[in-house]
């Protein structure tokens, strides 16, 4: 009997399986309103545009491999150049090689001969480990080679090793890769996969998508892009906002609450979710000493940083962070405040450098505040990398002053709704000072522009645009702490008078 071809809706691909595993409802959503999705942010984008670096690096271990290269749009003479090279001996590996069955679509990352007519299955990932994520992921890509008829020796993940010193040079790719079997751990995934894609075409052969009420599956694995438009109906303040995970939104729901409002006075809650309850600002007792622990002059210290999944730099490993910025402001008792900075363009290490602008910067008297312990853990990476410098390093790093703490001990404002990160804290403190005008606007946009900027702009011109929003950003951050510890010196004397 022949094949008969499912309905345009019903055609699935591993993409599409994968939104489908997560929730039914986006799956619709993306084969029948498009539309409606909010575009990947830059921050989703940078992800994925380093997952293709990543699998283009990936391909040089395995010389002579051949690249399918047909696009979307031309799937037909993909699954035909991907089955001549299949039958061809002297092919090695095939990239992205298309196959269909059961009308899903799959490419597949490397597919690498072992035998005559044997083949390995490689998908290969950025992150630094295996996940349960990508068990349906090899899952479907499996399921569908088996049915078109491809003989598999076994279904592997190629990840990044996170171990992987780089020495400089050339990077020794089998040292940076490394390949975890999963022909046994997607076992029960396997399973799953009939069963999954008849549940799935029968939802989408529905008029309508299915009720599915937005929480935190809508995070997991990957981040929805129909989050708005599902949440676009949900009171301001709806119990999912509360601080402190799922345990608590998941009671609330099971007992009918909707609004934070809602909740009832008997219902245990966190601090930071009980001070989100009672919306209103309050200022603890011991604010003042809290402040007082602070020597002048007092520094005020932010560092941006990035970590590059293939390592730049030698004596460095995959996503291991380094610092490439820094701002200072500095308050003397007087109530002047000087502004110092550091920021790398070029394509050298930065570390050794950066450490020895901030110590001439931080001299040896006064607090140096921070907000978060990163600062902390950065010193400390930078006192490891820097052995000459570590003893300055280490002096420094007992001068810290975490702020976030003494904030979020002591004080609280309606606008923080329950979080207590600088950029929540800032617009309700100092509104003045909010991060709306600045091109980069958050540490992970400034990590991704860092990295445009040194290893792939060309332009001057954009590189210098880069460059000077850098400095505005990191000058912001420290700055606020400055503006921040003076209106909390002013709500802690206003409370105690």
């Amino acid at each position: 009997m022949p094949h008969q071809e499912l309905p345009m809706i019903l055609r699935l691909s591993k993409s599409k399986y994968m939104s489908g595993s997560q929730c039914h409802k986006r799956l619709y959503l993306e084969i029948r309103s498009p539309e409606l999705k909010t575009e990947a942010d830059e921050q989703t984008q940078a992800i994925m545009d380093m997952g293709t670096e990543v699998g283009e690096l990936a391909r040089k271990r395995f010389p002579g491999g051949v690249l399918v290269a047909q696009d979307r749009t031309q799937i037909p003479q993909a699954l035909q150049e991907t089955a001549d090279l299949i039958r061809n001996p002297s092919v090695p590996a095939i990239f992205e090689g298309t196959f269909k069955f059961d009308d899903v679509l799959v490419r597949v990352d490397v597919l690498e001969r072992v035998g005559q007519d044997l083949w390995r299955l490689i998908e290969v990932k950025a992150s630094g480990g295996v996940k349960d994520k990508h068990l349906p992921d090899v899952a479907i890509q499996t399921h569908v080679l088996k049915g078109a008829g491809v003989p598999l020796s076994g279904s592997w993940l190629m990840h990044l090793n996170n171990k992987y010193v780089y020495p400089g040079g050339e990077l020794d790719l089998g040292q940076l890769f490394a390949l975890a079997d999963l022909t046994e751990k997607i076992t029960f995934s396997m399973t799953e996969v009939p069963l999954r894609l008849v549940a799935m075409r029968g939802m989408l052969a529905r008029p309508s998508p299915p009720l599915i009420q937005s929480d935190y599956h809508c995070e997991e694995p990957y981040p929805c892009p129909f989050w708005e438009h599902c949440t676009k109906d949900k009171p301001e303040r709806w119990v999912f906002h509360l601080p402190g995970g799922r345990g608590t939104f998941d009671k609330l729901v099971t007992q009918g609450i909707t609004t934070i409002d809602e909740i009832p006075p008997t219902f245990k809650l966190a601090r930071s979710q009980q001070l989100m309850k009672d919306n209103v600002e309050w200022t603890g007792p011991k604010l003042t000493r809290a402040l007082k622990t602070v020597r002048y002059p007092v520094h005020h210290l932010d560092f941006e940083t990035f970590a590059p999944a293939i390592p730049q730099y030698p004596n460095t490993r995959p996503y291991q962070t380094i610092p490439f910025q820094w701002s200072n402001h500095i308050e003397t008792e007087d109530g002047k405040v000087r502004h110092d900075e550091y920021l790398c363009t070029g394509q050298q290490d930065p570390r050794e450098d950066l450490a020895k602008a901030l110590l001439a910067s931080l001299g040896q008297e006064g607090s140096i505040c921070a907000y978060s312990g990163y600062e902390q853990r950065m010193i400390k990476d930078l006192a490891a990398a820097c052995p000459s410098l570590r003893k300055d390093l280490e002096k420094v790093s007992a001068r810290l002053v975490d702020l976030h703490p003494i904030v979020k001990t002591n004080y609280y404002h309606p606008q923080f709704n329950g979080s207590f990160s600088l950029k929540a804290v800032l617009p309700a403190v100092v509104p003045s000072l909010d991060y709306g005008d600045l091109e980069i606007q958050g540490g992970t946009e400034a990590s991704q522009h860092y990295y445009h900027m040194v290893f792939k702009a060309t332009d001057p011109a954009e590189k210098e645009r880069i460059r000077l929003a850098l400095l505005a950003y990191c000058k912001r951050d420290t700055l606020a702490m400055v503006e921040l510890r003076k209106v909390l010196r002013a709500k802690a004397e206003a409370a105690a008078g």
